[in-house]
């Protein structure tokens, strides 16, 4: 028996291949490419999705036969909140709308007057959403949104390929701003303020639950002898959660991915609309969670990287030679909002920006300044998770950037909470999704299945660098205002 999770993830999709312990066999990743039509617009075609997915489950066939022919369970793992609006033939009527396509920013006040989504969709109208989206499409394309007959997320546009069947989770269904996040369904209400209703909604299930089966011709051509159950799955960081055994109340983890989350399991429903905190359903039942997201973590230095014409391994590797020469850390800021940022500013117009800087300034001190900033935002998170009353005494580390020993350094002492490293291997969407996958085949419980690893190592707080990101913090929470008024000015 072996089980399969399928993570589509904004840049790549990403299949792994699980056995009935829990161990990853192997895995495969195809990669996706981004639209940017217009300023603060992204966008993807549907089918490059499904190509992509394709892509590697086909090459997990091609290598491990024997282990796809015994697939029991597929769980679904997916980058939250875009837009596929499909026609009656379930056919996409134009490129998806992405979770960081900020287009529709005029129309979230609006929204948010029309229906009570902060208290019952329990997080703000945020253009990053979907429903924000839909007022877009209703504004700017109607014939479009008079021939939508559904709207799914990107994952569930792949169970629709894979099963025949419209379903959502109820993790991902969160970020639609269409759930009732305490019921667990969906709000008339919530559609309504978007001209929509339940007949425009997939199915909800919980993400441990059997969401349908695989076609029958896609068990062919991937030689799986059985008929998989697919499971209901969940959004990347409720999966990730479920990869790294983040189930119970007050596990926690950090991402250092393109954005960046931090994420707090709970076992209520606990909504901070002030301090823009997500709180969603998580994909077991019974349980919810936090996040404090911002827009721009590991991307943040990819942007350094990319005007640097610098690989970032390599400007990571001069800020650690830095900081080991005995040489006092730079005074540079940076402000990571490339992209506008979401907690605790909810603000799309909000911009990136250096100060500080000094004619000795060098590449590595830029670097440093992009690791402390992405720090700083986290810690701005921490903050506005403690005023919803949510705190967490350590979190695991997870995400590309996490691979950076002075990233996380950095991290655990503006936190000042101690980082967990998982093992070396796979704990992040994909497995999780294998996990739930493996929970729909077998009716096990998740919050046994999805349980944490051994930890490889703990990073502690430094108490000099703890002093140090305190110190820098005051000064980082006065630059955004003092730069956002210079830009209006």
């Amino acid at each position: 028996m072996t089980y399969l999770g399928l993570d589509l993830g904004t840049s790549s999709a990403k299949a792994a291949l699980m056995d009935a312990d829990g161990a990853v066999i192997a895995s495969r990743s195809a990669p996706l490419a981004v639209s940017r039509p217009a300023p603060g617009w992204s966008e993807q075609a549907p089918q490059d999705w499904i190509d992509a997915c394709w892509a590697a489950l086909d090459a997990l066939a091609a290598d491990h036969p024997a282990g796809m022919a015994a697939v029991e369970g597929i769980g679904l793992s997916g980058q939250m909140h875009g837009a596929t609006f499909l026609g009656a033939d379930d056919r996409p009527l134009r490129p998806a709308i992405l979770w960081n396509d900020m287009r529709s920013a005029p129309d979230c006040a609006a929204l948010d007057a029309a229906a009570d989504f902060r208290g019952i969709g329990g997080n703000l109208v945020m253009p990053g959403f979907t429903a924000p989206k839909a007022a877009w499409l209703a504004r700017e394309e109607p014939g479009l949104f008079e021939a939508t007959r559904r709207i799914l997320l990107p994952k569930d546009y792949v169970r629709l390929a894979l099963t025949g069947e419209a379903v959502s989770d109820m993790s991902d269904a969160s970020g639609t701003l269409w759930l009732d996040v305490a019921a667990r369904d969906w709000s008339d209400d919530l559609l309504g303020a978007t001209g929509l209703d339940r007949s425009h909604m997939p199915a909800l299930v919980e993400g441990s639950e059997v969401s349908g089966r695989l076609r029958p011709e896609l068990r062919a051509r991937w030689g799986m002898t059985g008929a998989p159950v697919v499971a209901g799955g969940g959004g990347d960081n409720a999966a990730a959660a479920c990869g790294v055994g983040a189930l119970a109340p007050g596990t926690a983890f950090v991402s250092l991915g393109t954005s960046g989350v931090l994420f707090v399991a709970g076992d209520a429903f606990r909504p901070n609309t002030a301090g823009a905190v997500h709180a969603f359903c998580h994909a077991a039942p019974g349980l919810w969670h936090q996040m404090g997201v911002i827009l721009a973590a590991a991307d943040a230095l990819e942007w350094l990287s990319a005007i640097t014409a610098t690989p970032a391994a390599d400007l990571i590797a001069e800020a650690e030679a830095a900081d080991t020469s005995g040489a006092a850390p730079s005074e540079a800021l940076f402000l990571p909002y490339l992209s506008g940022e979401r907690t605790p500013h909810n603000d799309p117009a909000a911009r990136g920006a250096f100060a500080g800087l000094a004619r000795a300034s060098s590449r590595a001190d830029l670097t440093r300044a992009v690791l402390e900033g992405v720090a700083l935002a986290f810690a701005d998170c921490q903050a506005a998770l403690g005023a919803a009353g949510t705190d967490f005494e350590s979190a695991w580390a997870v995400g590309g950037g996490a691979r950076s020993r002075l990233w996380l350094r950095i991290v655990a002492a503006a936190l000042d909470r101690p980082l967990t490293l998982p093992p070396a291997g796979d704990f992040g969407a994909a497995l999780g999704a294998a996990r739930l996958g493996l929970c729909a085949a077998t009716g096990a419980e998740a919050t046994a299945v999805c349980a944490p690893p051994e930890p490889a190592e703990v990073i502690a707080p430094e108490p000099a660098l703890v002093a140090r990101m305190a110190e820098r913090r005051g000064r980082f929470r006065a630059l955004h205002p003092a730069i956002a008024g210079a830009l209006e000015a």
